[in-house]
């Protein structure tokens, strides 16, 4: 036989690995020059595919939402979310989302639960399953779990006749949709459906609970979104670092406070502690002349300074000296002086 056939019955032989099992190859990927035109239409279509899903599914949500936001609601315990494959890293998403907008929730494995992992499940839990077939094979014990302990099921499923469907007492089904993958088989719009109906309880939740930014921010202390979240009195200038004075102090005087404290002003304050006014570079330079240190600081002084409260988001007091271009903000209660934040703290914290 000449090279060339035998070479060609070796190619057609399927390979072998060393313990002489058959080795399935993937199909080898060709190269080919996609015109850049299609590839933009191949991409729209997928979003225009999942698009099309969602407006389906906010039109069809209906009382078993509501249903599924009431059980959570009363829930002592946690929301335990579960799913195998793509429905998994959708589950554990949903758990991460509800845990960070103040519903506890933690995501458990169905197939480590058949293993050990049903005993994180407690009965003041409730399970949220999420399986497009609803006939996902490991969540079987997890479902059998619930029911002999009567932990509340929520399923989120494309078919509301399957086990899952049956045994949960709410169903969440997903409208009918097609798959964005040519194909019809990789879990695409699915997914996509199972993540925004997951996000939709959060919120809910969220907004039933009376969450708010600050409550946000308890919970994510870190990066650039805590730093966002931080609140004026955690960020502000102690009383101890005030620099105030009295109306009647010489501006000799008050020009001493002024450097000491380093913030480029001066605080006017009555004897009730309410703060009348402030001084600061400008006000100096406006009313510079040779009598300026014998002047009292009310007579230099701004009238009805803007000020912030404490509870506020330091962003909004960056905020705020941005649009009136200054460079500090007296805290107060009630009118009395307790800190103050400069514009460098802000920048400093990463507030931007």
């Amino acid at each position: 036989m000449s090279q060339p056939a035998l070479q060609a019955e070796h190619e057609a032989r399927p390979r072998r690995d060393d313990s002489g099992d058959r080795v399935v190859e993937r199909p080898h990927r060709v190269a080919v020059a996609a015109r850049s035109d299609d590839v933009l239409q191949h991409g729209r279509t997928v979003l225009e595919v999942e698009a099309a899903a969602l407006t389906a599914l906010a039109r069809g949500l209906d009382g078993a939402f509501t249903r599924a936001v009431a059980i959570i609601q009363g829930l002592e315990g946690r929301v335990v979310c579960t799913g195998m494959g793509k429905s998994g890293h959708i589950a554990r998403k949903i758990a991460a989302t509800l845990s960070s907008t103040g519903t506890p929730a933690m995501f458990v494995h169905p197939g480590e639960a058949s293993h050990g992992d049903l005993g994180m499940i407690t009965a003041k839990d409730a399970v949220l399953a999420l399986s497009n077939s609803g006939e996902t094979a490991e969540l079987k014990d997890l479902i059998l779990y619930t029911r002999r302990f009567a932990i509340p099921l929520i399923a989120m499923i494309g078919r509301p006749a399957s086990t899952l469907g049956r045994e949960a007492e709410v169903a969440l089904v997903l409208p009918e949709l097609t798959e964005a993958c040519p194909m019809g088989l990789a879990p695409t719009t699915s997914t996509t459906a199972m993540l925004a109906l997951g996000d939709a309880l959060a919120v809910a939740l969220l907004q039933s609970a009376g969450f708010t930014p600050q409550h946000f921010a308890v919970f994510h202390p870190g990066g650039k979104l805590g730093s966002q979240l931080l609140r004026v009195d955690q960020l502000m200038r102690g009383p101890a670092e005030l620099p105030l004075v009295a109306p009647d102090c010489p501006m000799s005087e008050a020009l001493v406070v002024m450097t000491e404290k380093c913030l480029g002003c001066v605080g006017v304050a009555a004897t009730d502690g309410r703060l009348l006014g402030i001084v600061t570079d400008g006000d100096i330079r406006r009313r510079m002349g040779t009598d300026l240190l014998a002047r009292r600081a009310e007579e230099v002084m701004t009238r009805g300074p803007l000020t912030i409260a404490p509870d506020l988001l330091a962003v909004e007091a960056l905020r705020t000296m941005n649009s009136n271009s200054i460079t500090v903000l007296f805290v107060v209660v009630e009118g009395v002086p307790v800190g103050a934040v400069h514009v460098h703290d802000c920048l400093r914290a990463g507030i931007a």
